[in-house]
């Protein structure tokens, strides 16, 4: 498979489960803590086939940082599924609309997510 995936989230835990479920199906895992700092990633490191974004995170969160993103033009066109706690349907349409092309629930359900990954690499 040989996919790179970058995780963003401000919880160790989160990334740490992440890693273990997507290192299991053949994913390759890079791992950012900040979003400032998953946009300096991106743009050093041009072999991420996809971002899981958190979208709650201090300082800058998901949604500024996917702007960003989207607004780069060395990186705006890396696939980007927004993961969030927050789940009522306004909070899904907010995601696309700042720049994600999926969107996932915490907690998040694995089949869903690796289907949501799949569509996109």
């Amino acid at each position: 498979m040989n996919k790179k995936i970058l995780i963003v989230d401000d919880d160790p835990r989160n990334i740490f489960a992440l890693k273990l479920t997507l290192k299991a199906r053949g994913y390759q895992m890079e791992s950012c803590i900040m979003a400032e700092e998953a946009i300096q990633f991106l743009q050093d490191d041009h072999q991420i086939d996809v971002v899981l974004m958190d979208m709650m995170m201090p300082e800058m969160d998901g949604y500024e940082a996917v702007k960003i993103i989207r607004n780069t033009p060395s990186i705006s066109q890396v696939p980007i599924i927004a993961v969030t706690a927050q789940a009522m349907p306004e909070d899904r349409q907010k995601c696309l609309d700042a720049g994600a092309q999926d969107y996932v629930t915490k907690p998040i359900d694995v089949d869903q997510l690796i289907t949501a990954i799949e569509k996109l690499v």
